[in-house]
């Protein structure tokens, strides 16, 4: 006979859920979950305090391993630092915003296959780097793009980051995933080699490369069919002048 698992606990999922769909701060958030399912788990108020208390220290010095490089983009950014990539690609011949964001895919998906996940990141290089770089590549073919191509691009910059490092990290060997299909595959009766696994994620992560650069390339091509309609719309507009 299986005994009952408790599933009251899971409160604290229905907690954090309310708190971010309510925008209320973060930590209070984090600890009322910590505080109702510590509660429904019947745990003493001792043990739940110094469960809390642990938990703080032993990541107490987290905030600095995040918050540092933040601020280190962010006054990159101050002092411009994307205008001088927006500056530098204006000068490439041939670049497109599509162009530059399959090179990023190659690189991003190439580096996540080989464990190197944290070459790469919306903070540290989409941001600061790869969309101005793609908006700035848009910008000097198609000046005076919208403001809705302008999200697009950037939005199509963050979705690169996310396909390279999503479906590149599945190839390298100890990545946790892989680690974790083993060990569930395993507790069926199934033994898998993870290099299998590994080897295995090749064709889907080649796939999702082509798949992506598919859309960038119809980014380009949006682009040029935005710049023509607006054209032909100037040209419209002067006849009707003119006519006037």
């Amino acid at each position: 006979m299986h005994s009952a698992v408790n599933l009251w606990p899971l409160l604290g999922v229905a907690v954090i859920v309310l708190g971010f769909v309510l925008r209320a701060h973060p930590v209070l958030v984090v600890v009322a979950a910590c505080f109702t399912t510590g509660f429904a788990a019947s745990m003493p108020i001792e043990t739940l305090l110094a469960s809390l208390g642990t938990a703080f220290i032993k990541t107490r010095n987290l905030p600095l391993i995040y918050l540092l490089p933040l601020a280190a983009i962010g006054l990159l950014e101050r002092y411009g630092l994307r205008e001088h990539a927006q500056a530098v690609i204006a000068k490439v011949r041939g670049a497109t915003a599509g162009r530059i964001l399959i090179v990023y895919l190659t690189v991003r998906e190439a580096a996540a296959a080989l464990g190197l996940t944290s070459l790469g990141g919306h903070p540290n290089m989409v941001r600061p780097l790869v969309a101005p770089m793609a908006e700035g590549a848009a910008e000097n073919r198609h000046p005076g793009i919208s403001e809705r191509m302008r999200h697009k691009v950037r939005a199509m910059a963050a979705a690169t980051d996310n396909v390279g490092l999503f479906f590149g990290e599945d190839i390298f060997v100890a990545f946790g995933a892989i680690v974790l299909m083993q060990t569930i595959l395993r507790g069926e009766g199934i033994e898998v080699n993870p290099l299998h696994i590994a080897v295995w994620g090749i064709p889907t992560a080649v796939c999702a490369w082509v798949i992506h650069a598919w859309n960038l390339r119809r980014l380009d091509k949006e682009l040029q069919r935005e710049l023509v309609a607006a054209a032909e719309l100037a040209v419209a507009g002067r006849q009707h002048g003119s006519a006037l």
